[in-house]
């Protein structure tokens, strides 16, 4: 069952700039020309792409907050700018730079506050609040004012008041940026488990590729206002990447390796790099028949650097829909 659906979905700005004392000149400026997808029930997807290149003005079209120009985009069933009012009590929206907390008031407050926007029932909400606090572990930390919250704490706080209401579908923008590493652990695990346990529709926007390596089955790539990929983490990988390497630790130096379907990259003294199309052959393969070949004391596969991988397709170095390698 989709549970969010986009087809040719654009945003134009207009920019005003000063063209002389009182003159001003109209540009226009498209942040989103062309996004379709669609999203089952359930489904944790990231959402990446460059700066500028249309992920926050998608999700705010997705939660009524901005006016598409053109296209049309349904979640839950309503279309956004016009069920706005219904849409908001069936999703939940984290700004990883925005606050939806109160911030003198203690977090506890803020979170009947939101109980009473919502109009969350009482039963429910104490069931749901117990839920949360465990999950985010935020016991200790609900009669404390939001200011004097730290980044991660005030964090986990963010992403308990967006799910307060049990939405079906939850918008995480950037909800990592800034943590330390001990923070960040807590949050995707919280995700996690939310996705896990409670079948929620999850879509991530996030620079970082820690967060989509632990949590999204798949991924989508927007660049310059269109989606330009759409698969699995592992797909793009072997799109982009598809040689592998074995590193080699033999008992003796010895000289280059001769064995079929691996070429030797690199050596130093005993150790060895030898790359593998993972196309036609499986790391097994490949380990066979360098053990087959020479002793062998370790060995490991090391694998493709996906930053790497990412930071050549926002720069264009790689063609998203020719061969891997192509530019």
């Amino acid at each position: 069952m989709a549970i969010v659906e986009v087809n040719h979905l654009a945003k134009t700005f207009v920019r005003r700039t000063k063209a002389g004392r009182v003159r001003r000149e109209r540009t226009e400026v498209e942040a989103v020309v062309d996004v379709s997808m669609t999203i089952e029930a359930g489904e944790l997807v990231g959402y990446l792409g460059p700066n500028g290149a249309g992920k926050s003005t998608t999700i705010k079209m997705m939660c009524g907050i901005l006016a598409p120009s053109g296209g049309s985009v349904r979640v839950d069933g309503l279309v956004p700018i016009t069920d706005r009012r219904r849409l908001a009590r069936r999703i939940g929206v984290v700004f990883g730079q925005r606050s939806n907390l109160w911030w003198d008031l203690p977090l506890a407050d803020s979170f009947d506050l939101l109980r009473h926007l919502y109009r969350v029932d009482t039963s429910r909400f104490r069931a749901d609040l117990a839920w949360l606090t465990e999950l985010f572990d935020l016991g200790e930390l609900l009669p404390v004012p939001v200011r004097q919250l730290s980044l991660g704490q005030r964090m986990r706080g963010e992403l308990a008041s967006a799910l307060l209401h049990d939405p079906t579908v939850v918008f995480l923008d950037e909800p990592t940026i800034g943590l330390d590493v001990v923070s960040k652990h807590a949050v995707r695990e919280a995700i996690s488990t939310l996705q896990r346990e409670r079948g929620t529709t999850i879509l991530l926007t996030t620079h970082d590729l820690g967060d989509v390596q632990r949590l999204c089955s798949r991924v989508m790539i927007i660049d310059h206002g269109r989606v330009i990929s759409d698969g699995s983490l592992d797909d793009l990988v072997r799109r982009h990447q598809p040689a592998r390497t074995l590193v080699v630790d033999l008992d003796t130096t010895v000289a280059e390796l001769r064995i079929d379907g691996l070429v030797t990259l690199r050596i130093e003294g005993p150790r060895h790099w030898l790359a593998f199309d993972q196309a036609t052959m499986t790391a097994a393969e490949a380990i066979a028949r360098v053990t087959a070949a020479v002793p062998v004391r370790d060995l490991a596969i090391e694998e493709p650097e996906i930053e790497e991988i990412i930071r050549r397709i926002y720069a264009r170095e790689v063609s998203i829909d020719g061969p891997p390698g192509t530019a």
